[in-house]
């Protein structure tokens, strides 16, 4: 829930409360200015009152040392004027039984609110009911600001994640909550789904009102340390006064500076962003539409677009982070829960990406000098409703080729049509069928520790490279006739003729199943 705090108080609010009713006030200058705050109330009746304040005061007086001096009265107001007080209240009397026409229009010039009292009022009672409640306001304001501390140090305390610091504050803030790097991109969000959703979408206008100056509940506070600034959080549409959504800013800047220099993720937060989004879109979990507005306030172009979906094997997402600015292209990157990384490029329509999927795959293997990273890719895709298959795809066929890349003749960038009989194979290693046709075949070979350790990498070699003996001795470092003695023992145990193309065929189809099965 949101926080709540007694409002500050304005000359408007203090004109209502009730013991200043009783004496009849009457604003006769300076009406466009009366939301002013007051700090403060000070009773004055000494001409150069305005050496003694320090701004934001309501001034009260009866103006007994102003009466038949209309220098001295047009003085006082422009002192007031240029100590910056809130306003000055005259009480009509003997000094002046009605509004001043010298004051009033000195304070009209100078925008000051005037505001006389048609009834005797005792001062007194408003400074203390002012005052009092402006002292309740500045001790709730300090135990807002502990306790927004106090939760979020517990949390980065407790090893939270970004995210949950992100949620708290905007159960504090109680609006959403925008984190954003230098260049305005968006790293992570927290709040109402919906109403996230209506920021992301305007966010072009937004970040570049974020970015100036205040107002209509955009409050920002910068983060960095060290003498670097490194980026920002934004309170989108705080409900609240500004000073309290400063306060609420402040904390979260501290908190969120905090935990990145404690360390609390192995990840950048530009990295756990690009995850997050690239989990959501492969899941399917929220629908791409609904993911449209994130892509594009993370950076991602995203309008009149090629999209083409990547998955990495051995594959750090900084470094293909770093490939990706070195090309000059557009994407996101990120790594998934089965360690391979996810790449999203994004190319204008008139760009070869056929080509420069290519160019991509072959620069990632100069800069990180390993010959059996796979770069497995997906059709390119036209509409961003079709980007989450395309990913699916990619993972499929980067699944497919896993742990075999080396005995296979592949392609510097994979593709569907390049994984064939084990692309199938992958797509059924859960049917039940499957895997008890897997485990017949291959009953021979999983029954003794020994030749699982021994026998089933020859066996898998020798099918991968087509039963290609000289390279499966190659890559195995045995000798021809060693090799020969192994195959016999394979045949032997598994009772079939690996010459014979159908028996082969079988048993290939069955190890492409136990291996799919055992992920």
């Amino acid at each position: 829930m949101t926080t709540v705090l007694e409002p500050a108080l304005s000359v408007r609010q203090v004109l209502t409360l009730d013991r200043v009713l009783a004496g009849e006030p009457e604003v006769v200058a300076g009406a466009g200015h009366l939301d002013r705050p007051v700090r403060w109330v000070h009773v004055a009746e000494a001409p150069d009152v305005g050496v003694m304040l320090s701004g934001g005061e309501m001034v009260l007086t009866t103006g007994v040392l102003l009466a038949g001096d209309e220098d001295k009265q047009a003085e006082y107001i422009r002192s007031l004027h240029r100590a910056e007080a809130a306003a000055v209240v005259l009480g009509l009397g003997r000094a002046f039984p009605s509004p001043p026409a010298v004051m009033r229009r000195a304070a009209e010039r100078c925008g000051l609110p005037m505001v006389v009292l048609h009834r005797p009022f005792p001062f007194a009672e408003l400074t203390e009911e002012v005052q009092s409640r402006l002292v309740r306001r500045k001790f709730a304001a300090v135990s807002l600001s502990e306790s927004v501390r106090t939760a979020l140090t517990g949390l980065i305390t407790a090893g939270a994640p970004l995210q949950r610091l992100l949620d708290e504050i905007a159960v504090h803030a109680g609006c959403p909550v925008i984190l954003t790097n230098l260049a305005h991109r968006v790293l992570a969000t927290a709040g109402e789904r919906s109403a996230v959703d209506d920021v992301l979408r305007d966010w072009g206008r937004i970040a570049r009102q974020a970015g100036g100056s205040e107002g209509d509940g955009w409050v920002r506070a910068e983060l960095g340390g060290r003498g670097e600034r490194w980026g920002r959080i934004v309170l989108c549409g705080h409900r609240g006064e500004g000073p309290i959504g400063r306060l609420l800013a402040e904390r979260a800047a501290e908190a969120l500076v905090l935990h990145r220099m404690l360390g609390g993720t192995a990840h950048s937060w530009e990295e756990q962003s690009a995850q997050s989004l690239l989990t959501d879109l492969v899941s399917g979990a929220v629908p791409a539409r609904q993911l449209l507005p994130r892509a594009r306030a993370a950076g991602l172009p995203v309008n009149r677009r090629t999209f083409v979906p990547l998955v990495v094997s051995d594959g750090e997402a900084a470094g293909l982070d770093r490939v990706l600015r070195l090309l000059g292209l557009h994407g996101l990157v990120a790594e998934l829960a089965d360690g391979a990384t996810a790449v999203l490029l994004s190319l204008a329509r008139d760009q070869d990406a056929q080509a420069l999927t290519a160019h991509f795959a072959a620069r990632l293997r100069t800069e990180s000098g390993a010959c059996g990273t796979v770069v497995a890719a997906a059709d390119p895709r036209a509409a961003w409703e079709d980007v989450p298959a395309g990913l699916r795809e990619a993972q499929h066929v980067a699944d497919a080729v896993a742990d075999h890349s080396a005995a296979l003749d592949l392609p510097a960038v994979v593709r569907l049509r390049d994984v064939h009989l084990r692309g199938l194979i992958r797509l059924l290693r859960d049917d039940p069928h499957v895997q008890s046709f897997a485990e017949r075949e291959l009953d021979g070979l999983l029954c003794g520790r020994d030749a699982e350790q021994e026998l089933l990498p020859v066996l898998r070699t020798y099918l991968a490279t087509g039963r290609n003996k000289s390279r499966t001795a190659q890559l195995h470092h045995v000798s021809r006739p060693a090799l020969y003695r192994r195959l016999e023992a394979i045949e032997g145990r598994l009772g079939v003729d690996l010459d014979d193309f159908e028996q082969a065929a079988s048993v290939h189809i069955a190890l492409l199943a136990h291996d799919a099965q055992q992920g």
